[in-house]
């Protein structure tokens, strides 16, 4: 049996305003969260911030209680 599993480098990225979007609130509070820990981020080459679309997407899905404005 072959276990299928996503390697991180390829896995989809979202960018601050993306995130910002699914929850309906300002990019500086995705970057705030970020600073404080409720979400993970991931600099990019520039010093830009992505984060991990899976993660996102759990949160919203039903952990949302983890992520308080």
């Amino acid at each position: 049996m072959t276990t299928v599993r996503v390697r991180p480098e390829t896995e989809a990225l979202l960018t601050p305003s993306e995130v910002a979007t699914l929850f309906r609130v300002d990019p500086k509070t995705v970057t705030r969260w970020a600073k404080a820990g409720k979400l993970t981020s991931i600099r990019t080459l520039g010093g830009h911030r992505r984060y991990r679309e899976s993660e996102v997407r759990s949160l919203l899905d039903g952990n949302t209680a983890a992520v308080d404005a």
